[in-house]
C-alpha cells in the first residue's frame, strides 16, 4: 500500500448529510461529498492487511485495495478501470448499497472500516466529470441475438456485458423507461434518476436496444420472444410483495409498499401514475409495516409528503446497538441500523409488534389492533394495544417473482421459493436457451448482487453461443 501507517495516522471521515430540516423539502440527493484530499487521506488508510476481506464481503468482488492505493496516488482514470472492471453501475451501488465490504474491513474490528462506500463513489462520480465513462462498442459482431427481459440492474448489467461481447441485445421493459426498482422503487432522495439516464445512453452508444412499454408474456407473447433470439434472459426481478391478510385489509387507506413509493417516483418524474388512486400521506398518521429498507424509504418519502406521525412496526424484536465482533466479522451483522429517514422523522420504531387487524369506520382505515410476541413469536398476555392511522404501508418484503403471463408460458420449473430455478454457474432454466439471473432467480436481493448475477449470467450466455467467452464471472 502507498501509505503502509495511514490507518494509524488518519481517523475515519465520511459523507455527511444536508440539515433535515432543509432535504426534506425536496427529493434531492442529500450527501455531501468529500473533497478530493479528504479521499485520498481516506483511501491511505486501506491498510496492508494480508487477507482482504473486503473481497470476499463484496458481491461483485470488488478490487477495493487496488482502487484505494490508486486513489491515495492520484491516479483517479485508472481506479476507474480497475472499479469498472467488477461492477458495471458503481454509482448506483456507491450510493445505495449497504457496504457489506466495509463490514468484512480489517479495520471494523475497532469500528473505524475505511470508507470503501464513499471512495467508490468518488471514483466513479469523478470518472463521468471527466468525460472518462465512455461507450465501450465491440470490435466484432457476432450475430447472435439475445433477448433479456427486465431492465433492473441485473438485466443492465447482463445487457451491458453481452452487448460488449458483440451480441445483438434487445431490453424489453413493461415501464416506460430503463431501471426496474431502480428508478421506480428507490426514492429520489438516495438515487436521482440521471444516474440510469446517462448509463442507459452509454448502453444505446454500445448497440442495446431498449423496446419499452413491453411486457413480455402480457403485450406480446413468449413464444415470439424465444423464437427471434438465440438466447433470452429473465431478469424481471420479485415483485410479488408478501401481504398481510388479516381482518380490514380491504379498508381504504391500506396499500403496498411499493405501490407508494412508485407513485412518488412518477410524480417526480413527470410520468403518469398509471392508476386512479393516488396515495399520500400529507396530514394523516402513517404506519409503516416492515423494518427494511424498503420501510426506511416509505418513512423518509412520507416525511417529504407532510405526514402528521410515521410510526414503524417490525415483527422480529429488536437487534442489539452494537455487534460482537468476535462472532460476527468478518460476516454482515445483526445490529440496530439507524437511516436518514429514521433521523428526519424521529420516527418510533416498535419491535416485537404483530398487527391482528386493521381498524376502521365507513371502509376506510382509522387505526390498527396490535400485539407483543416473544422471542418464538408467541402473543404476549394482554399486551394488545391500538395505534392510530390514516395511512398503512406493507412494506414486508417480495416473496417471488410474478408468474401471471411471463412464467406460466414459459412453464419453466420454481424453485421451492417460487423463484425460477437455475444454477449459479450455467444459469440456465429447465427450458432450453433460456437464462434467469437477479431477484427472478435468488429472489428479493440488493442491487449489488442483482449486478453480480448479470454479470454472471452473461458470462454463461456468451459460452452457450459462443463455445467460449472472454468475459469475467
Amino acid at each position: 500500500m502507498g501509505k503502509v501507517t495511514g490507518f494509524l495516522e488518519i481517523d475515519r471521515q465520511d459523507r455527511k448529510y444536508k440539515p433535515a430540516a432543509d432535504r426534506i423539502r425536496h427529493y434531492d440527493e442529500f450527501m455531501i461529498p468529500l473533497s478530493e484530499e479528504a479521499t485520498k487521506n481516506q483511501a491511505s488508510r486501506c491498510m496492508d492487511c494480508g487477507i482482504p476481506f473486503c473481497h470476499n464481503g463484496c458481491p461483485v468482488n470488488n478490487q477495493i485495495p487496488d482502487w484505494n492505493d490508486l486513489v491515495y496516488h492520484g491516479e483517479w482514470k485508472r481506479a476507474l478501470a480497475n472499479l469498472h472492471s467488477t461492477n458495471n453501475f458503481p454509482e448506483f451501488t456507491g450510493r445505495i448499497c449497504p457496504a457489506p465490504c466495509e463490514a468484512s474491513c480489517t479495520l471494523n474490528l475497532q469500528d473505524q472500516p475505511v470508507t470503501i462506500k464513499t471512495i467508490e463513489c468518488a471514483i466513479v462520480d469523478r470518472g463521468f466529470n471527466e468525460g472518462w465513462v465512455v461507450p465501450e462498442p465491440p470490435k466484432r459482431k457476432t450475430g447472435r441475438r439475445v433477448a433479456v427481459v427486465g431492465s433492473g440492474p441485473a438485466g443492465l448489467a447482463a445487457a451491458q456485458q453481452l452487448a460488449r461481447a458483440g451480441h445483438d441485445v434487445h431490453v424489453f421493459e413493461k415501464n416506460a423507461k430503463a431501471g426496474g426498482l431502480l428508478r421506480y422503487g428507490i426514492p429520489d432522495f438516495k438515487m436521482e434518476k440521471h444516474l440510469i439516464d446517462r448509463r442507459v445512453a452509454q448502453m444505446e452508444a454500445e448497440g442495446v436496444i431498449f423496446h419499452y412499454e413491453v411486457n413480455v408474456g402480457v403485450d406480446v407473447n413468449v413464444r415470439d420472444i424465444v423464437a427471434g433470439h438465440d438466447a433470452v434472459v429473465l431478469a424481471g426481478g420479485a415483485e410479488n410483495p408478501r401481504d398481510l391478510p388479516i381482518p380490514g385489509r380491504e379498508l381504504r387507506g391500506v396499500h403496498f409498499a411499493m405501490d407508494f413509493l412508485t407513485q412518488q417516483n412518477r410524480r417526480v418524474s413527470g410520468e403518469p401514475l398509471a392508476t386512479n388512486e393516488p396515495i399520500f400521506a400529507t396530514g394523516k398518521h402513517v404506519v409503516v409495516i416492515g423494518g427494511g429498507d424498503t420501510g426506511s424509504d416509505c418513512i423518509g418519502t412520507s416525511v417529504r409528503h407532510g405526514a402528521l406521525s410515521v410510526t414503524q412496526l417490525e415483527i422480529m424484536p429488536e437487534p442489539p446497538v452494537k455487534e460482537s465482533k468476535l462472532l460476527t466479522w468478518p460476516d454482515w451483522p445483526l445490529k440496530l441500523r439507524t437511516s436518514s429517514s429514521h433521523d428526519e422523522a424521529g420516527a418510533p420504531r416498535h419491535f416485537s409488534v404483530l398487527t391482528k387487524e386493521f381498524l376502521g369506520k365507513d371502509g376506510v382505515l382509522t387505526g390498527l389492533r396490535c400485539v407483543k410476541v416473544d422471542g418464538k413469536m408467541q402473543e404476549v398476555p394482554d399486551s394488545s394495544f391500538i395505534l392510530r392511522a390514516d395511512l398503512v404501508l406493507l412494506a414486508m418484503g417480495f416473496v417471488s417473482p410474478i408468474r401471471e403471463g411471463l412464467l406460466e408460458q414459459l412453464g419453466v420449473d420454481l424453485d421451492n421459493r417460487g423463484n425460477v430455478a437455475a444454477d449459479t454457474r450455467a444459469y440456465n432454466s429447465t427450458r432450453e436457451k433460456v437464462f434467469a439471473c437477479g431477484d427472478m432467480r435468488r429472489g428479493q436481493s440488493l442491487v449489488v448482487w442483482a449486478i453480480r448475477e448479470g454479470r454472471q449470467c452473461a458470462h454463461a450466455v456468451d459460452l452457450h453461443l459462443m463455445g467460449e467467452t472472454n468475459l469475467p464471472r
